[in-house]
C-alpha cells in the first residue's frame, strides 16, 4: 500500500484576512463581515474557517467544491457553508487579465447567534437552516434579492446593518427551493428527545460505519422492531436505513479519495463495503461519477489543471 498523501484543506486564520484581499478592516464592522474579490486571487484555494459564509457569484463560470460535493457554478450561484466545511470555487472562463469582482461574501459566527436566539425567539427561526449549512446549502431563485440585501449590508453599519442581515437570514430560512451539497443530512425533528435519539443512532453509525451490521442489530439497540425502526429512521433522516449507511460510507470514501493515495479497492473495504462492484455501483448512484473520476475531478479543488 502506498504511503498516504494528506491533502486536507487549509485553515483560514483571521490574521490573514487583509483589506488588500477584499475584507473589511478590523474595527469597521460588527457581527457581520463583508468580503468581495476578483479572480485570480490568493483567497481562491481549498480551505475552511470557523465562520458561516454566504457566497454569491457575480461573474464567471467554473467548478465548485464544497466538502465532498463537486459541481458547476455560474453568475447567481448562491451557497451557505457552515463552520469548518471545506470549500473552493475555481473559475474556468476568465479572460487573461482576470475579473475585478467575482464574489460577494458575508461571514458571521455561530455562537453569538445561537446565544442570542435563547433570549430572542425570532432568531431561533434561522437555527434549522444553520444546522443544514454544516453540509452546504445551494439556494435557488434568491440571487437577485440576496445581492441587493448584501449591497445594503455593505453600505450600512451598526443596527441598520444587523437589521438588514436578520431580514436576509429570515428570507433564506424561509426559502424552500434549495439543495444540500453533502451526502448525509439529518432532517429537523419535532422534539428534543426524538432528536437526541436519532442523533445517538447516527453517531453510532458514524463511528462504526466500516463494520458489518444490519438494521436488526441497530433496531435492537434501541428496543424497536425492525418495521418500527425502519419507519422511524426514514422519517428522521429522509433516507432508508440502507441508503443512509451507503451514503455515509460513500462520504467517508470521498474523504479518503480526496486526501490519500490509497488504492480504490482498499478504500472500498476501508469504509465497510465488502464487494468492489457494489461499491462502484453505489458510488456512481450517490455521486454521479465513478470513484476514479471523482478522485480525478477532486484534484481541481486546488486550482490545478
Amino acid at each position: 500500500m502506498p504511503t498516504p498523501r494528506i491533502r486536507g484543506p487549509e485553515l483560514e486564520h483571521d490574521f490573514v484576512r487583509s483589506p488588500t484581499l477584499g475584507y473589511e478592516p478590523q474595527g469597521s464592522y460588527g457581527y457581520v463581515r463583508y468580503l468581495e474579490h476578483g479572480f485570480p486571487n490568493p483567497l481562491v484555494r481549498w480551505h475552511y474557517h470557523e465562520e458561516y459564509e454566504l457566497h454569491l457569484i457575480v461573474q464567471t463560470r467554473g467548478k465548485v467544491f464544497v466538502g465532498d460535493y463537486i459541481g458547476h457554478f455560474e453568475p447567481g450561484h448562491l451557497v451557505l457553508t457552515g463552520p469548518r466545511l471545506p470549500h473552493n470555487w475555481i473559475s474556468t472562463d476568465t479572460p487573461p487579465e482576470g475579473v475585478a469582482l467575482r464574489d460577494v461574501v458575508l461571514q458571521f459566527s455561530d455562537a453569538p447567534l445561537r446565544q442570542a436566539a435563547e433570549i430572542i425567539p425570532e432568531l431561533a427561526e434561522a437555527l434549522p437552516m444553520l444546522e443544514r449549512a454544516r453540509h452546504g446549502i445551494e439556494f435557488f431563485g434568491m440571487s437577485e434579492r440576496t445581492g441587493e440585501r448584501v449591497r445594503r449590508i455593505k453600505e450600512s453599519h451598526g443596527l441598520r446593518r444587523f437589521g438588514e442581515f436578520t431580514e436576509l437570514l429570515g428570507e433564506l430560512a424561509q426559502c424552500s427551493d434549495y439543495r444540500l451539497l453533502s451526502t448525509v443530512q439529518l432532517q429537523s425533528f419535532d422534539d428534543d428527545a426524538g432528536l437526541a435519539k436519532i442523533s445517538a443512532i447516527v453517531d453510532y453509525l458514524t463511528e462504526h460505519y466500516n463494520e458489518q451490521f444490519s438494521m436488526a442489530d441497530i433496531s435492537e439497540r434501541i428496543n424497536m422492531t425492525e418495521s418500527q425502526f425502519s419507519r422511524y429512521f426514514r422519517r428522521a433522516t429522509g433516507n432508508t436505513f440502507t441508503d443512509f449507511v451507503n451514503r455515509l460510507r460513500i462520504n467517508k470514501a470521498c474523504q479518503l479519495l480526496m486526501e490519500t493515495d490509497h488504492y480504490i479497492t482498499n478504500v472500498c473495504y476501508d469504509v465497510g463495503f465488502n464487494n468492489v462492484a457494489n461499491f462502484n455501483r453505489r458510488f456512481l448512484q450517490v455521486k454521479g461519477m465513478t470513484p476514479k473520476e471523482f478522485r480525478r475531478q477532486a484534484e481541481g479543488r486546488f486550482g490545478q489543471g
